[in-house]
């Protein structure tokens, strides 16, 4: 699934090239996504202008009209910048075609995905439970701490629970934890202060450069310029087990948690 990196990467490359366009009709070829296309989303959107995009967890919000456009990629889904006349592929849903000669388009193979007018998104029922988001001010050490406190629920699991910490996934927990030095399976309530300071340092270090790389691309993810992200290159740990730890050597080790693949070095993280 697109995590936070992927949605930034995806939002940072249309930006320059969304923002400021006037929207001239929408296509939904396939209306039955995650959650039903609206039917009236082209009468909302027809005519207007994109005035911003923002990015709230792994959603991105286009401001139109007098709502926004909620889009999400689902499992293995993209927005693409293509020019007007390509023809469209098996799973192009949705095509939002922009004044001049180019089309905003979602492909969504699985349909795991979402694009829905949202009035106020800070009560829309996907958007208003999420937790702190980690590039903002209040993200760090002490709030972490304070969130999990009491709770029995391994770290790792912690830090992809979106009401806590929103936008993290499975591979940049992994990586995250190894850059701090936390062992996966470590009870959240009760970490120390320090090493929830180290944690949420290494969260922001480990998105910041999966942002740098464009992200990861596994399977099918591509930004909005249609190129594949490259963090997938640097990976500490995620999908290396048996593989040489890249600090000490020691073999990397996989397990599940809450049948998710969990990747550690049971030397450095403890």
């Amino acid at each position: 699934m697109p995590e936070l990196p992927e949605v930034e990467t995806t939002r940072r490359g249309l930006l320059p090239h969304v923002v400021g366009r006037r929207i001239r009709d929408v296509v939904v070829r396939e209306p039955r996504l995650r959650w039903p296309v609206p039917r009236d989303l082209a009468r909302r959107l027809g005519g207007e202008s994109v005035r911003d995009i923002h990015r709230r967890g792994k959603y991105l919000l286009f401001e139109v009209g007098d709502g926004h456009l909620l889009v999400h990629l689902g499992m293995s889904g993209s927005l693409t910048l293509v020019p007007r006349d390509t023809p469209p592929r098996r799973h192009d849903h949705v095509d939002l075609a922009l004044e001049g000669e180019s089309t905003l388009r979602l492909n969504d193979p699985r349909r795991f995905g979402a694009v829905l007018w949202v009035k106020r998104p800070e009560t829309h029922v996907l958007l208003k439970s999420l937790g702190v988001e980690p590039f903002d001010a209040a993200f760090g050490g002490e709030l972490l701490q304070r969130l999990a406190n009491g709770r029995r629920v391994p770290v790792k699991l912690f830090l992809m629970n979106a009401r806590m910490v929103s936008g993290i996934g499975n591979i940049y927990a992994n990586e995250a934890l190894f850059a701090a030095g936390v062992h996966p399976s470590r009870p959240s309530g009760r970490l120390s202060r320090e090493r929830w300071d180290r944690l949420a340092a290494a969260i922001r270090q480990t998105l910041e450069r999966a942002i740098a790389a464009g992200g990861s691309t596994l399977r099918d993810f591509v930004g909005g310029d249609g190129r594949p992200g490259y963090f997938q290159n640097e990976y500490a740990v995620y999908g290396r087990a048996g593989e040489p730890c890249p600090t000490c050597g020691t073999a990397i080790r996989g397990a599940r948690h809450a049948g998710r693949a969990t990747f550690y070095c049971g030397a450095c993280q403890r």
